[in-house]
């Protein structure tokens, strides 16, 4: 990359800064006597390393995988207009103002139903693959917290959203917090926390969940919804503790699964929640969640459920999640709202229905002017249902409306979280096996079973999913998957389940499944993160330091330390191509066309103005150059054409009637390489593991024969059909 033009412009900002200079007592001496003068602090540069970033997706394509072959919508949202002056008081300033009792008992006592909007987080994490940039939160940020004071929350934190801000869309999860808190005073923030996973898929040691909750607290996070996969009470206890030392207001979550109104359900009964709730409100919960994950709960069942727990608990706060798979959830948070919930979860019109939560209009209507009034006035919703509209167009690359055109209400059979749902129908296609997505949802049935009926959100979906998955690929049924156990090489993620990493299912493991899987593997015996010792995060924050210079913040050390390499690819990849938040989502995901005049205000007060002239044939060296305005002035970057690397010597397919010959069957990373060249193998071992939308997929060889050689490499990136291996 061409770097701005050589000049001394970090000299003499040193000069200008040193004491003895300013006091005016140097001679000649003064610059041999101050060698520190020349240690040049690196400009901060931002103009060219956003024209690095534009030049590069110019040149190569998006820098974030894109599942479907579709691009950004070329109409911009429409953000309504927002009154001048201060928003109206909301019920944080009770929160602030009366801590998490009194703002609890200011909830219970609320006479109408109060809404959760889950827009910000949940509803694009069903719909939108968790893709939504903090650059269109923020825009209709000011909206929403003038017209909407009357939400008991939004969500727009944890779950997903944390790690998948830094991993694809280049942003720092944290600064995401403290600029929607400072566009939004008045409406309390939600989060979602995986117990003692907090924003991971694993255990952490205890004093980074602590410590998580802690920063999360002091950055403006208000409530936190903590649940546990499997409803492990000691996982959930932890991470209840955490964010009650915190301050924050606790929102204990059971998961729920089955049907409480059907009598033939008999693992997950009626009994079965009361008992969770009664251990939940003993450890001191502000408020009672219960998460529909999968949209199971029926109107009869919600009427059952909710009004036991009301009558048990009169004091305590219900909140009530679900998702709109089946297409009944308005009626579901009906029925929760007649029987005495006190919140239920919503999202924007736009972005409600199907996997995502029911709709924040439907609700507001349904209820308008009878004793459960939302207060939440219909023609705002309509505006804000606009906006998302617009804003969803964006993402169409993302969309799980490229392959899924309705719900379905298979999922009172099948128990698909949400979120999952769509990936699990998404990785069907991109397999190829669309018409095969009937198979994946019943082998799901069929692994759930096997694994002893589980409550199914992540982590544990996925590790049902992966079995699935599994199962379809090698073509077998229950029977035969349990009869071959000990033979068969299942999923990481089924033997670490099973050897307790995650914590102990609701009626314990499923034997003699699980011994016939471990053999003589260790077992985890108890609460998984109880025998981690501390992390030290001083040691930590010196290491960042180290790697990446001065400027690490008690949040980036907390990054490091539940996703490691995400964070340090994050890291190098914002050094090179800079403050990514401020280009607009058209730009980020396709780059400008040629010849498009375009700003981009970095902060109040200093925008680029940029327009975009050229791009150069290929050089020897197979780069191209890509020529800019930037305020007027011509640059111009060299790109490194890696599609034209890839074509000097490209990646070979595998031949569809060469029977040797295992290509990928989706693309993905290559996570893990199980054979080398020479080795035997037999048929259904497993070659290698690819990884794709937070699903692992076991290849495995469909002959007897000898590795004659390996064609991939560890973390390298397949497309679907890219020659793997060939066996002989």
């Amino acid at each position: 990359v061409r770097g701005s033009p050589g000049t001394n412009i970090p000299f003499l900002q040193n000069v200008l800064n040193n004491q003895q200079f300013l006091a005016g007592t140097v001679d000649t001496q003064f610059i041999d006597e101050n060698p520190e003068l020349f240690q040049l602090r690196p400009a901060q540069n931002r103009a060219q390393k956003l024209l690095h970033y534009l030049g590069h997706v110019m040149v190569n394509g998006p820098t974030t995988p894109i599942p479907i072959k579709a691009s950004p919508s070329p109409m911009d949202p429409i953000v309504p207009a927002v009154p001048i002056g201060p928003p109206p008081a909301g019920f944080r300033d009770i929160l602030l103002r009366e801590g998490p009792e009194g703002f609890a008992r200011a909830v219970r006592n609320h006479q109408g139903l109060l809404l959760m909007d889950t827009t910000f987080r949940d509803a694009h994490q069903s719909l939108l693959a968790t893709r939504v940039r903090t650059h269109d939160l923020k825009k209709i940020a000011p909206y929403v917290t003038h017209n909407f004071s009357k939400l008991f929350s939004m969500e727009n934190w944890g779950g997903a959203t944390f790690d998948v801000a830094m991993r694809f869309l280049y942003e720092c999860p944290w600064r995401r917090l403290q600029e929607l808190r400072e566009l939004i005073p008045n409406i309390p923030f939600q989060m979602l926390l995986r117990g003692a996973n907090a924003v991971g898929y694993t255990n952490y040691p205890d004093n980074v969940v602590f410590k998580f909750c802690e920063v999360a607290k002091e950055n403006g996070m208000d409530v936190f919804r903590i649940f546990d996969s499997l409803n492990y009470l000691p996982n959930m206890l932890l991470g209840m503790e955490a964010a009650g030392s915190a301050g924050g207001v606790v929102e204990a979550a059971i998961s729920y699964t089955g049907d409480v109104a059907d009598p033939s359900r008999t693992k997950y009964s009626l009994q079965y929640y009361m008992g969770l709730a009664e251990e939940l409100v003993r450890a001191g919960t502000h408020i009672l969640c219960i998460k529909d994950m999968a949209g199971l709960l029926k109107p009869a069942a919600c009427t059952m459920l909710v009004s036991s727990l009301r009558d048990r608990f009169p004091d305590l706060p219900l909140h009530i999640h679900t998702h709109d798979t089946s297409g009944a959830g308005v009626a579901a948070m009906l029925a929760c709202a007649q029987a005495g919930a006190d919140v239920v979860d919503v999202a924007a019109d736009s972005m409600s229905g199907m996997t995502s939560q029911p709709s924040m209009g439907a609700l507001v209507a349904c209820t308008r002017g009878t004793p459960l009034d939302t207060e939440v006035p219909l023609e705002r919703v309509f505006d804000y249902s606009e906006y998302w509209e617009g804003a969803r167009g964006l993402y169409a690359a993302f969309d799980c409306t490229a392959t899924m055109k309705s719900g379905n209400s298979d999922v009172y059979e099948n128990e698909i979280p949400g979120g999952q749902y769509t990936n699990l129908h998404f990785q069907a296609h991109s397999m190829g096996l669309g018409s095969k997505f009937k198979e994946v949802k019943k082998a799901y049935v069929e692994a759930n079973q096997m694994l002893g009926d589980l409550i199914k959100v992540t982590p544990s979906s996925k590790i049902v999913g992966d079995l699935a998955q599994f199962m379809v690929q090698n073509g077998l049924s229950r029977a035969e998957a349990e009869a071959q156990a000990e033979e068969l090489s299942f999923p990481r993620s089924v033997v670490e389940f099973l050897q307790g990493y995650i914590g102990v299912p609701h009626g314990g493991f499923p034997e003699p499944l699980r011994s016939k899987v471990l053999k003589d593997l260790p077992r985890v015996e108890g609460r998984p993160g109880a025998s981690l010792p501390p992390l030290d995060l001083q040691a930590l924050e010196k290491e960042l330091v180290d790697r990446h210079g001065e400027e690490v913040t008690p949040e980036d050390v907390l990054s490091a330390a539940m996703y490691p390499d995400v964070f340090a690819h994050f890291k190098d990849f914002t050094a090179t191509f800079g403050p990514l938040d401020s280009l607009n989502t058209r730009l980020f995901l396709q780059g400008p066309k040629i010849a498009e005049e375009f700003e981009v205000e970095l902060e109040r007060g200093k925008t680029l103005h940029i327009k975009a002239l050229a791009v150069s044939d290929l050089n020897r060296a197979g780069q191209r150059q890509v020529f800019f305005e930037l305020n007027g002035q011509l640059r111009s970057i060299l790109v490194k054409d890696t599609q034209a690397m890839k074509e000097m010597h490209f990646h070979p397919k595998a031949l569809k009637d060469v029977k040797g010959q295992i290509g990928a069957p989706m693309p993905g990373k290559v996570i893990d390489i199980k054979v080398a060249a020479g080795g035997k193998v037999a048929k259904g071992q497993p070659l290698c593991v690819l990884s794709a939308m937070k699903m692992e997929t076991v290849v495995t060889s469909p002959m007897e024969g000898t590795v004659r050689k390996v064609h991939v490499t560890k973390d390298m990136t397949l497309e679907g059909d890219d020659l793997i291996l060939e066996i002989e």
